[in-house]
């Protein structure tokens, strides 16, 4: 077991109608002149937008918007976002929206209080020292932004997606109320939890065995999502499952399930380059990855994977083959990912088979050029990002 410091100070309102008190907990947190900023038309159409503006209005709070995020958040989004809040003397950032807005809020909030260009920040050439304070209304439970450390934005320029992580990027509040998410498609919702569960199993995938109360948790959250989902599939306004998808999501990427272990994070930094290059659902790209990751790195932790398939999975253990156990529980995995829409290959994801030079590029992306590794549980050199990409096209 590490040693760890648990850092959640997010202020979480759970419930139906807690959009109601966005203004009184705006103020709370200082807010008085506020970036109200969203994604596309949703949040017009729903009447959320319309709700949280009038609600501020009433409480006192001057505000002004900016929508147009799109999935994989743009930096030229980020920068516009940022001369706004400049040119308007905002002090606070509120993001009505998932994970993708969440994201640009809080890169907005690095820029605008940044004597620099934002990108050196992702790009690890800068650290900032304030930001602007961040909060949320959640509306599509995935990325865990909501309460997390961390944020992705693409630079256009390139087709780069950079994450950053800090920890006063945490929002100040998440609003939540499940019944916001009834009218995600299908397609969202089961990207969505795909997104939540590999965020635990990023820290679940570990050579820290000796974290028992973490591991447990973690599987708790495996099991629970992935039976929730299909409840909401076949009825999109089943509120209680709907609510325990909405807190899987943050209780998935809050830090508590890498309470005491080493996290790996192989995944998604290897699904970045794939949503950089194809702009694809980031959910989806983790479906895509992920198995090819599993059979590349099984042995590094052997009984790890036997203990996904037989706790989480629902697989027999044959204890005469452990490897034959673990192989069950990944293509158990892709089972369960098919049965939701999910790909499990880069052709299914994309609709065509992926080319050799396309393969180098994203490993020169990932690789930095050869210069960087990835990974923990197993560390991915530039050869072996480019075997399990070989091994993921499907």
């Amino acid at each position: 077991m590490k040693d760890f410091n648990y850092y959640a100070p997010t202020e979480v309102v759970f419930g139906k109608q807690s959009e109601e008190q966005v203004a009184m907990l705006t103020k709370k947190y200082g807010g008085t002149k506020v970036l109200v900023h969203y994604g596309g038309s949703s949040a017009k159409r729903s009447g959320l937008l319309d709700k949280i503006c009038g609600l501020l209005g009433e409480g006192g709070i001057d505000y002004v918007t900016l929508g147009g995020v799109v999935p994989n958040p743009r930096l030229s989004k980020v920068n516009e976002g940022i001369a706004l809040c400049r040119n308007e003397k905002v002090d606070f950032i509120l993001a009505v929206g998932g994970g993708s807005v969440i994201d640009s809020a809080k890169a907005i909030a690095y820029g605008t209080c940044f004597d620099g260009d934002v990108w050196d920040i992702y790009l690890g050439k800068a650290t900032p020292t304030t930001m602007l304070p961040v909060a949320s209304v959640l509306t599509i439970p995935a990325a865990g932004s909501e309460m997390s450390e961390a944020s992705v934005i693409t630079n256009e320029d390139g087709d780069v997606k950079l994450g950053y992580s800090n920890d006063m990027s945490r929002p100040k509040f998440a609003i939540m109320n499940p019944e916001r998410t009834f009218t995600l498609p299908p397609y969202q919702t089961a990207a969505g939890v795909t997104d939540m569960m590999m965020h635990t199993m990023e820290r679940y995938f570990t050579k820290d065995d000796d974290m028992t109360l973490t591991s447990q948790l973690a599987e708790a959250v495996l099991r629970t999502m992935k039976d929730c989902v299909f409840a909401v599939l076949k009825d999109p306004n089943d509120y209680r499952n709907r609510a325990q998808i909405m807190w899987g999501g943050s209780v998935a990427h809050n830090g508590l399930t890498g309470c005491g272990v080493s996290d790996d994070w192989a995944t998604h930094q290897l699904e970045h380059e794939l949503s950089g290059m194809f702009d694809v659902t980031h959910g989806a790209g983790l479906a895509a990855i992920w198995p090819s990751w599993a059979r590349y790195v099984l042995h590094e932790n052997l009984s790890r994977f036997v203990r996904f398939a037989v706790n989480v999975m629902d697989v027999p253990n044959d204890f005469t083959d452990p490897e034959g156990t673990a192989l069950k529980g990944i293509e158990a995995m892709e089972c369960f990912y098919h049965a939701i829409g999910m790909p499990t290959n880069i052709r299914e994801l994309i609709g065509r088979d992926i080319t050799d030079d396309e393969i180098k590029e994203m490993v020169r992306k990932c690789s930095r050029d050869n210069t960087i590794t990835c990974g923990c549980l197993k560390v991915l050199h530039a050869d072996d990002m480019e075997a399990i990409y070989r091994m993921a096209r499907g």
